[in-house]
């Protein structure tokens, strides 16, 4: 186990913003935590786990310790007639464990192939696209107390899973460092192919589906139809969360935008906040967000919830041109955007 000083982290995270990091380390066993967490290194420092980099943005330089996990590995626990349940590695790629699931037909997590980052990363934010969440198929989450060392078992409950969020997001952040989750995956068909633009593309292209596989196929597709590869074009998937209202908030929208979308989802209504982007513009209410440009950094052109760097971007670049974004949708809506990504 090597501590390196003054660590390049552009290749670490999607946005491929140039900073470095004071202290920098990969762990590739659980044994190396304890190793790890004695170190002055560590206990002397502030603290960044990273897994795919795919949900942060840096603004300048960490004075602390960054640390990478890389503890590989995929089992399966249990398994009966209908269920199994599967335990990964936190330094595994999600879309490999995506991939190991609906290889073997079991479904579950088919919605959320491609989605960047690691399995560590997945509880933390409580992933989802198309109409599913990670807290759908979550058991367990098993993590290492960063002031203690002790291992501890989160259950599905304990994590509180919420849109994008969870504990350690929140009032348990930088205070955990995950290892493995354990996930409750089904052999019996259980699509959920209702989410509109998976729905719509399904029906447009006349795709039956008959296993977790054809469901996982179908949302590559659509991903890599409009969100930009990192590797050539970086940024960190969706910006902003969408938008949460009551049925007042509703109504009022409705008196005044007519044609605004919105999904129920259990007792909430939310608001797509890629619409509500693309409805404004700098310079109060010009031309739409999407595909505008300022200088290295804008608005991808095929989806207003990325936010990209053309090269050579800053961190601060990203944060001044969100902040518009949100007076913008602001001004004109009177709803508040929230980044969904980490702003370090």
């Amino acid at each position: 186990m090597e501590i390196l000083r003054d660590y390049n982290l552009s290749e670490l995270n999607t946005f491929g913003i140039k900073v470095n990091a004071k202290f920098f380390i990969e762990i590739a066993s659980e044994k190396d935590l304890t190793e790890l967490f004695n170190s002055p290194e560590f206990r002397q420092n502030e603290k960044l786990f990273l897994g795919g980099g795919s949900n942060v943005l840096f603004t300048k330089d960490f004075e602390g310790i960054v640390v990478l996990n890389k503890i590989k590995g995929i089992e399966i626990l249990k398994e009966d007639s209908e269920n199994v349940l599967v335990r990964a590695m936190g330094g595994e790629i999600w879309h490999d464990l995506v991939m190991f699931a609906v290889n073997r037909g079991y479904w579950g997590i088919e919605n959320l192939s491609l989605i960047p980052g690691t399995v560590g990363a997945a509880p933390v934010q409580n992933i989802g696209a198309y109409g599913v969440e990670i807290k759908d198929v979550l058991e367990n989450v098993e993590a290492f107390e960063v002031e203690t060392g002790i291992k501890k078992f989160f259950s599905k409950e304990e994590c509180g899973l919420d849109y994008r969020d969870s504990i350690f997001k929140n009032k348990a952040k930088g205070k955990y460092f995950i290892s493995a989750i354990t996930v409750k995956l089904g052999k019996i068909n259980k699509k959920n192919v209702e989410y509109k633009s998976l729905k719509e593309y399904l029906e447009k292209n006349r795709i039956e589906i008959h296993n977790p596989k054809d469901v996982s196929d179908v949302v590559v597709a659509i991903r890599q139809d409009k969100l930009p590869d990192p590797k050539i074009l970086g940024n960190a998937g969706s910006f902003f969360k969408n938008v949460y209202v009551d049925e007042i908030k509703l109504k009022t929208l409705q008196e005044k935008f007519s044609d605004i979308p919105f999904f129920r989802e259990g007792a909430g209504i939310k608001i797509p906040a890629g619409w509500l982007v693309e409805q404004c513009g700098p310079h109060h209410g010009g031309a739409s967000w999407k595909e505008k440009r300022i200088g290295n950094v804008g608005v991808y052109e095929k989806q207003a919830l990325v936010l990209v760097n053309y090269g050579g971007a800053s961190g601060e670049e990203l944060v001044e041109l969100a902040k518009n974004i949100i007076v913008s949708v602001e001004e004109k809506f009177s709803l508040e955007l929230v980044p969904e990504v980490n702003i370090v």
